[in-house]
């Protein structure tokens, strides 16, 4: 039997999130949270890496402020890092074929 997000949702209501309103967008919201909160995956597999990226992304949509600014910095700091980084590999290996 698949276990589909409403069920799971109801799940949660009933075992943690007693007396809060299901239909609730807050309180669905919450819980969401709490299952990201609570779930294990192995970040050291590729699917648990790029579910990480995922959630950092949905988390960067949602975020505002402070928060999404951080998180554009984060993000242009990384492909900076890329950027330099390609630029030294590709300039040494001019250097080495001319050398």
């Amino acid at each position: 039997m698949p276990d589909d997000e409403a069920t799971r949702r109801r799940r949660l209501f009933d075992d943690e999130l007693v007396g809060l309103d299901p239909d609730d967008p807050e309180a669905q919201e919450f819980a969401d949270h709490l299952n990201r909160m609570q779930r294990a995956d192995p970040a050291f597999t590729v699917e648990g890496s790029l579910r990480g990226v995922a959630d950092f992304a949905e988390g960067s949509t949602r975020a505002s402020g402070l928060r999404w600014w951080t998180a554009v910095l984060i993000i242009l700091l990384l492909l900076l890092g890329v950027v330099v980084g390609a630029w030294d590999q590709l300039s040494a290996f001019v250097t080495h074929l001319a050398g």
